[in-house]
Parts: C-alpha cells; sequence; structure tokens
C-alpha cells in the first residue's frame, strides 16, 4: 500500500477510535424505510417550522457538514437524492452526540428520527440515532462537487458519480435507452437470444479481433467483433425475428468514437428488407429520444457556441445514396466519371487511394474521408458498392450496389443494415474475394466461415438485418462529446 497522506492518517485513527468505542464501522445491513425522494415527494407541502410525528429511517453518504453550538446538520445523500439530517445534543445524548466528531465526508451513516420542515424551508430529519455503516478512509477530491479532471472521471468513475451528478444523469439515460430499446423489439414479436463472444472465425464486420487460446482444447479464439453470423443461423433454425444487446470487441485504436469493447443491438427480421429497416429504425430513434429527452428535437453541442445546434429525429428521414452523397461534395456528377477522372477527384481532396482501386472502391474511400463528418441531421446513405458489402445483398436494380444503409445523425455514423445476402454461392464468392484481400495485406478482411456457408445452403429466408451502436446512440441523446462519457469503465492507457 502506498504511503497515506495526513488526511488519510487520521481517518485511520478515527477508524480505531470507533473500534475502542465498541463500535462496527462496517456492519453488515441497515432496515432503510424512506429514500430521500420518497420523503421530499411524501412531504412536499409540509410548511414551514412544522415537526411531524412520523418516524422514517434513512441511510446514505455524508456529503455536508455544519455545525451551530450543540446542533449539526448533515447533508445525506442517497441514489436517489439529498436529505437534511437534524442532530442535536439534546435528542442524542453525550456518548451518541461525541461520536460525531469521528464522521468525514464520504462516510455512509444510518439515522432514525422525525420529519420535519425547517423554518427556512429545508425538509429535514431529526435524528435520535444514528449509526455507522461504512468509514471512507480516504478524502473525496478537495472539489468534490465539480470533478473537473477528465482522466480521473475516466479512471476512477466511482468518485466521477459521487462528484458530478450530471455524469451520474448520463449512465441512467443509458439505461433507460437499452430498456427502451429491448421493450420495444419484444413488443414487435422480437425474441432476445445469447450468441458466443468466444468464435473460431470471427466474422460479420471488417475489424481486427482480439485473440487468445482455450487451453484444455488447445484451440486459438477470438473475442467477437460482431454477432451477425450466429443470429443469422438463428433465422435459417427457423426464429424469424431475433435481437442481441451485448459487446463486441474490436483490436482497434481508441478515440471520441471508437472503444475496444462496446454495445451494440443487432437484429434480423424474416421476409423483410433493408426498406422494412429503415422504418424501423426511424421508430426505434423515436422511441429512445422521447424516453431519454421527452422529445424527438435534442441538442448537440455546448449551448452558445458555433457548433451547437438541434437535430430533429422525427420521422421521415432523408434517403441519399451514397454516390450522391459523394457527387454533392466534389459538385459534379461522379456516377459519369470514368476511373482515371474520379481517381483524380481523390487525389484533388487528398483521399488515400485504395489498393484496389475500381469506381466503388474510390466511392467509398471519398466518403468516408470527407462526406460522413459533415452529416448532421439524421440520414440513411444507402446503396452501398458491392465491393465493401460482403455480407449484403446486391440491389436489385443494380449489381454494382447492394441494399445497404449506414445511418448518421450529428456526424458519426450510428446503425448499418442490409437486406441479407441469402444465396449462398454468392455468399462465398464475396468472401472468397474478401480472402484475396487478406493474402493482400488487409487483416481486416472477412474470413471465411465455412460453417455459416453450410446453415445457409439450408435456406436462409429474405432477411432484414441491422445493428446500431449504443453507445453513440446514448452520446447521441445525452449530448456527450466523446464515447468514454457513455461507458462507465472505458480502456486506458495505463498510468506510467
Amino acid at each position: 500500500m502506498n504511503e497515506r497522506t495526513e488526511q488519510e492518517a487520521i481517518r485511520l485513527k478515527k477508524l480505531e477510535e470507533l473500534k475502542e468505542c465498541g463500535v462496527d464501522p462496517y456492519p453488515y445491513r441497515f432496515d432503510r424505510s424512506h429514500l430521500a425522494s420518497d420523503l421530499q415527494e411524501q412531504y412536499k407541502e409540509l410548511a414551514n417550522g412544522v415537526e411531524t410525528t412520523d418516524v422514517v429511517r434513512v441511510a446514505g453518504r455524508l456529503m455536508g457538514r455544519r455545525e451551530s453550538g450543540k446542533l449539526t446538520f448533515i447533508d445525506l445523500v442517497d441514489g436517489s437524492g439529498k436529505v437534511q439530517l437534524f442532530l442535536s445534543l439534546d435528542k442524542l445524548g453525550d456518548k451518541s452526540y461525541e461520536l460525531l466528531s469521528l464522521l468525514d465526508l464520504g462516510d455512509f451513516l444510518g439515522a432514525e428520527g422525525t420529519v420535519r420542515r425547517t423554518k427556512r424551508g429545508e425538509l429535514s430529519v431529526a435524528v435520535s440515532e444514528w449509526t455507522f455503516l461504512s468509514k471512507a478512509l480516504r478524502p473525496l477530491p478537495e472539489k468534490w462537487h465539480g470533478l473537473s479532471d477528465m482522466e480521473t472521471r475516466y479512471r476512477q468513475r466511482y468518485l466521477d458519480l459521487i462528484a458530478n451528478p450530471e455524469s451520474k444523469k448520463v449512465f441512467l439515460i443509458r439505461s433507460r435507452v437499452v430498456k427502451t430499446i429491448r421493450n420495444f423489439l419484444e413488443n414487435l414479436g422480437y425474441m432476445e437470444v445469447e450468441t458466443p463472444m468466444l468464435q473460431m472465425v470471427p466474422g460479420g464486420a471488417a475489424a481486427r479481433p482480439f485473440n487468445t487460446h482455450h487451453n484444455a482444447l488447445d484451440l486459438d479464439l477470438h473475442l467477437r467483433i460482431s454477432p451477425e453470423l450466429f443470429l443469422k443461423r438463428l433465422v435459417v433454425g427457423g426464429f424469424e425475428r431475433v435481437y442481441e444487446i451485448n459487446r463486441s470487441f474490436r483490436n482497434e485504436g481508441i478515440s471520441t468514437r471508437h472503444n475496444p469493447e462496446f454495445t451494440m443491438v443487432e437484429l434480423y427480421q424474416a421476409y423483410a428488407d433493408y426498406g422494412d429497416m429503415m422504418k424501423l429504425a426511424e421508430d426505434l430513434f423515436e422511441a429512445c429520444a422521447l424516453e431519454a429527452c421527452g422529445t424527438t428535437r435534442i441538442p448537440f453541442g455546448e449551448e452558445g457556441t458555433p457548433d451547437y445546434r438541434v437535430l430533429d429525429l422525427t420521422a421521415p428521414w432523408p434517403r441519399v445514396t451514397m454516390e450522391e452523397a459523394v457527387s454533392k461534395f466534389v459538385e459534379e456528377d461522379t456516377s459519369k466519371m470514368s476511373l482515371s477522372e474520379l481517381t483524380k477527384v481523390a487525389e484533388k481532396f487528398e483521399v488515400p487511394l485504395p489498393k484496389e482501386i475500381t469506381h466503388g472502391r474510390l466511392i467509398n474511400e471519398i466518403f468516408e474521408a470527407k462526406v460522413d463528418s459533415t452529416l448532421f441531421e439524421p440520414v440513411f446513405i444507402i446503396d452501398y458498392p458491392v465491393e465493401v458489402s460482403p455480407l449484403a445483398k446486391k440491389h436489385r436494380d443494380n449489381p454494382l450496389l447492394t441494399e445497404r444503409f449506414e445511418i448518421f445523425v450529428a456526424g458519426r455514423e450510428l446503425g448499418n443494415a442490409f437486406s441479407e445476402l441469402n444465396d449462398p454461392i454468392d455468399q462465398r464468392g464475396r468472401f472468397e474475394s474478401q480472402l484475396t484481400e487478406r493474402e493482400q495485406g488487409n487483416d481486416e478482411a472477412h474470413r471465411i466461415d465455412e460453417d455459416y456457408l453450410c446453415s445457409m445452403e439450408y435456406g436462409l429466408p429474405p432477411t432484414g438485418g441491422m445493428g446500431i451502436g449504443v453507445d453513440r446512440l446514448v452520446m447521441l441523446l445525452a449530448n456527450m462529446p466523446s464515447i468514454r462519457d457513455v461507458i462507465l469503465f472505458p480502456l486506458l492507457r495505463p498510468r506510467e
């Protein structure tokens, strides 16, 4: 253990004094009758200066303390809010009142007493007896009421949650959003399932996996990059509407939009296509916005800054092809350009050229490098090139494209969906093309999953599928600038 600070040494001494007084500083339980919010609601009509005979039992963390002669006032904070404790020497007696000197900010205590409202209007519990529930050995940060160091907030989320009510609010929003997604899909007849986190063949996305090894089986395995191929196996097996809300893992860089461990909702619906998925996405985003914000018009950015705006998630959202989006950006019709002309456009905008140059790959590179971050209002970017969409069905009107879309809001990609490729022969050919890319050095290209191909040969019905990034959705609805703000314990580089 590191050398104790002076404050920590004082707290340790108080701990020993408690034990010497016969007080257990870490008891097993406490019978609480009310949360702070319960009291505030139940007694909101109580007049100033009135004390009831109602006896209540409350518990929480000591977050403020004031002395006035033989009176002590304590701000007690629990998971729902704050209530004031009113402690007097006359009511507690000498021994119990003297023990208050061993209390520090951050300690947990329980108290029993009657409800009153002070003459100044503060709802309080006039304490008749109290007890230690947990002695805190470390002091809270100096400015616990507004811990501002972002590094500390991420590394020690427990301190962030104590110090910043707004941070706590973000994770309450996250919980409500996940619950809304689950209820929304269940009401549409979807069944929640769980698929393997450890996979022999990582698939379902273009990403580099984390690798591990199973000792007993002497088997190399990978943390999943997506649940997609297992969920579609379930559609083959007869589950016509399935979804999973869970983590996926990608061995990639960390940024304000990327954490190697992240949460997705993936869903698949038999006899549907990407048009059905667009309607479902609009309805789902509206439901989540109403639950989290009470409106489909949500703020983005810091009010008063040039970047601030209000985004409207109300359906319907525009449908724009990737080619149209790129053409608008470069101010030329790229669909009529030759390969050399399009290459010059990419070079003009300093877009890295793909190893294998095709029209579709160039359009995708220009879009990802220059266009997607400019898409602020909700939009479906549709009809992606077949070269970059190995799991999507070819477009019914143009075999060079696929029936695929991505959802963009506030310059971020929030979801990805297809009319799922269900032709096993076409799928094998796409996998083989991806294998060629891997051999050419693209370690994010898809691998051939023979068992998935086998399942497809038993028949995969027409299927619409979609994946939505839960972390990014919460970022949007909670108006947070970084994915680290919406993940309780994000991955960070170890301290030196």
